[in-house]
């Protein structure tokens, strides 16, 4: 059967099949269904660059041994209010999962909880583990250091990762969650991936060459320097997410997380932070949502500087698409129904849910 151009699919069945797939390679039931529930969020929620298209080095590195599957997670408490994580190289999706849990459980009982991780690997969007933690009522910070692909300013090679700022914090009584989730860098590094993978040029600006040149080649700007958010600013969050994240997590740090996409030698161990608050532990929980449901209000009643530009809050575009997409399905490219298929004949499985009108 030739695939069509693309197809609209539904999301529950996408996110079986992809379930399907990691639990082919020896992940625990539980441990694939929620792997599978951040990416195929990030897909609901239009962040592609961190949805199923990134299945296929996930289970390359599974079948290579550079990931564990059932990885034995360890925690160590160190205070009341903080803990520490042994990812024991498992997937990041796993381990980030039950430290926000951890750290929400914290909260619940303090006021605050953070937990340090170590020995990790990618976990996808940090905004997966922000409303976990926002649909259990709490405010919450994600951060995370990644593998080296954009210089510390002032600098001309690859050294900080494009690690996001990631922060969430419920909504009013009548107004959806805050939802902060951006790379450091002036772009995700997978959108770079992305656009190279389709052959498509990126924006000016966005990357420099091996050779440090400006470049709008998406593949010369994936291998050369993703250049940082308002220049010394992204520098300078990108390395307080290498403190936060690798330095007090005991994880590898300053340039040393492995690239999951060129070292196939050696596993990545990331380092994440997550840290839950009572968001109204100062205020009461009433007078907070009602608080939250100003402080929109009244940014909303912002003069715009374009009329027909609505003013929209952190996670509001996202949570729009989320709403369209659960109804009406999630439009999937040529390329990656091609590989979810192939990724489904390697193990055995038939992707049915690719058998779907084109959209």
């Amino acid at each position: 059967m030739s695939l069509p151009a693309s197809s609209t699919v539904d999301p529950q069945a996408l996110q079986r099949y992809v379930a399907s797939l990691f639990a082919a390679h020896g992940v625990p039931q539980p441990d694939a269904e929620r792997t599978a529930e951040c990416l195929v969020e990030a897909d609901l929620r239009g962040v592609a660059s961190h949805g199923v298209g990134r299945v296929p080095i996930y289970t390359e590195r599974l079948r290579r041994g550079l990931v564990k599957a059932r990885p034995e997670l360890a925690l160590k408490p160190l205070t009341p209010v903080a803990a520490q994580l042994d990812a024991d190289n498992g997937l990041g999706f796993v381990a980030a999962t039950r430290a926000m849990d951890e750290a929400v459980e914290r909260a619940r009982q303090f006021g605050i909880g953070m937990v340090w991780i170590h020995g990790s690997n990618h976990f996808g969007m940090a905004a997966s583990y922000l409303l976990q933690a926002v649909r259990a009522g709490y405010a919450a910070f994600v951060f995370t250091n990644a593998s080296r692909a954009m210089p510390i300013w002032g600098g001309r090679t690859p050294f900080l990762g494009t690690s996001p700022f990631a922060f969430a914090a419920p909504g009013g009584l009548s107004q959806p969650p805050v939802v902060l989730d951006m790379a450091t860098s002036v772009v995700a590094r997978g959108k770079i991936r992305r656009a190279a993978q389709k052959g498509e040029p990126i924006p000016a600006g966005w990357a420099l060459d091996a050779q440090g040149n400006p470049t709008t080649d998406a593949a010369a700007g994936y291998e050369g320097l993703i250049l940082p958010l308002g220049g010394p600013k992204g520098s300078g969050l990108s390395l307080m997410m290498e403190v936060l994240g690798g330095v007090m997590s005991g994880a590898a740090f300053g340039g040393e997380v492995r690239n999951q996409y060129s070292d196939f030698e050696t596993p990545q161990d990331v380092g994440h932070c997550m840290l839950a608050l009572q968001p109204g532990l100062a205020v009461g929980e009433g007078d907070y949502r009602r608080r939250m449901d100003e402080l929109v209000a009244r940014a909303k009643a912002c003069p715009r500087l374009d009329a027909e530009q609505e003013i929209l809050m952190p996670g509001e575009p996202e949570a729009r698409i989320e709403r369209e997409r659960r109804l009406h399905g999630i439009p999937l490219p040529a390329e990656d129904l091609a590989m979810l298929r192939q990724e489904g004949e390697r193990v055995g499985l038939r992707a049915a849910f690719l058998e779907v009108a084109p959209a």
